[in-house]
């Protein structure tokens, strides 16, 4: 697979502070960028207009519909331009562009792929810990695969996830989509990469730790009735 069916996109909501700073590293590394702005105060597309854009695409939503949806948009307009892959990454300068590379290595046809993160650092919060592992087990309980970082938002995924039935808008999305990519038949696969984790002070996050929580579990708790009848159906592949 060549490097250039593959395009960097970035989903964002209000970080002012550091999707410049994103941006600009994504481009450093000779990547191009979509840019998905969901609903962001100041429109992301404004920041520069003075600027040479060659290799930046904007989409944007007038209203925020969530991170999920905006990574779905930029997906479309991924396909259009022809690429068959594309490769997300937070807005809020957690993850590097210098990692890029470590995934798309090893992409394949139709399979998801995971940047599974280096969360033995000092100022990851034990509540993010666990969270991340209460996540990990119903991932992997409901796609079959082994899955370390389910709350991982730096992935490269194909551009076919726009042909699934998932119903979610937020950050539950990024949960179904695993589950529906699995239900289809495609694969998973993780590699592990760094990243910055900043400091509480620094952090701008829009993740509701309850609700957010919450409507991932959801998620399984809605699909696992489903798998249980498939499982017992001795008809089923």
């Amino acid at each position: 697979m060549k490097p250039h069916n593959v395009v960097v996109v970035v989903p964002t909501y209000n970080n002012p502070l550091s999707i410049q700073a994103v941006i600009s590293d994504i481009l450093a590394h000779g990547y191009k960028v979509i840019v998905a702005d969901d609903g962001s105060d100041v429109h992301v597309s404004s920041l520069y207009e003075n600027e040479n854009t060659d290799n930046i695409y904007f989409v944007r939503h007038e209203n925020n519909r969530g991170k999920g949806e905006a990574i779905l948009s930029a997906a479309k307009k991924a396909k259009a331009l022809g690429y068959t892959h594309i490769l997300s990454m937070d807005g809020d300068g957690q993850h590097l562009a210098s990692q890029a590379h470590k995934l798309i290595e090893v992409i394949e046809d139709e399979t998801i792929i995971i940047g599974a993160r280096n969360f033995d650092l000092d100022n990851v919060p034990l509540g993010s810990k666990f969270g991340r592992w209460f996540s990990n087990m119903w991932a992997c309980w409901d796609t079959g695969y082994t899955i370390t970082d389910s709350l991982s938002g730096y992935r490269i995924y194909p551009v076919s996830i726009i042909d699934l039935p998932i119903e979610t808008h937020r950050f539950d999305w990024e949960m179904e989509v695993l589950v529906r990519h699995a239900d289809a038949g495609k694969k998973i696969k993780e590699v592990v990469i760094e990243c910055y984790y900043p400091l509480a002070e620094e952090r701008v996050s829009h993740f509701r730790k309850f609700g957010d929580t919450v409507a991932i579990v959801w998620v399984h708790i809605q699909i696992l009735p489903f798998k249980w009848l498939k499982w017992l159906n001795p008809f089923s592949k």
